[in-house]
């Protein structure tokens, strides 16, 4: 019988080991929100956040509960954008990254 990890432990395990994918990850996310697909971009950061700092780090770095941190990058969280941004911009901090809007046609 052959063993197979799911698609979610093989990402957190890429996660882990790839900087480089880790970023385009979290830049995914985060152009995905941008683009208006909440649902998919929280879903991104909250596999991103279980597989590189943890929702006990992020808590601290934001001075915001975990479980409301879990509650806001669940299905049916609705975070307002002060802890969004909040949390964006640490993730951007710990991944060595800066992101930046800039217009384009569509």
């Amino acid at each position: 019988m052959v063993v197979t990890k799911s698609f979610k432990d093989l990402v957190q395990s890429r996660l882990a080991r790839d900087p480089d994918f880790a970023a385009a990850l979290l830049r995914e996310g985060v152009d995905t929100l941008l683009a208006g697909d909440v649902e998919t971009g929280k879903a991104i950061l909250r596999d991103y956040i279980k597989a590189t700092v943890g929702f006990e780090t992020l808590a601290e770095a934001t001075a915001t509960p975990a479980k409301s941190l879990i509650r806001m990058f669940g299905p049916r969280g609705n975070p307002q954008a002060r802890n969004l941004f909040g949390v964006i911009s640490y993730l951007q901090k710990q991944a060595g990254v800066a992101f930046r809007v800039a217009a384009s046609p569509l």
